[in-house]
């Protein structure tokens, strides 16, 4: 895809753990990938659907 701008999550780590990139800067569509494997395949999401997970990610707060 032409013109996709990749930023690693806020609340990825600076030690190479466990850390996804998300691509939101595309018309209509949300790309999210794992930092590790990028070449692994790509999620794809309306940006609605992207917006509820993150707001319910929010909500629970931090697992573990």
């Amino acid at each position: 895809m032409t013109g996709v701008q990749w930023r690693k999550s806020t609340r990825s780590g600076s030690n190479g753990g466990n850390c996804v990139e998300v691509a939101d800067n595309l018309p209509g569509t949300v790309l999210v990938r794992d930092t590790k494997d990028r070449d692994g395949g790509t999620l794809t999401f309306r940006p609605e659907a992207w917006a509820g997970f993150v707001d319910l990610a929010k909500a629970i707060g931090p697992v573990g």
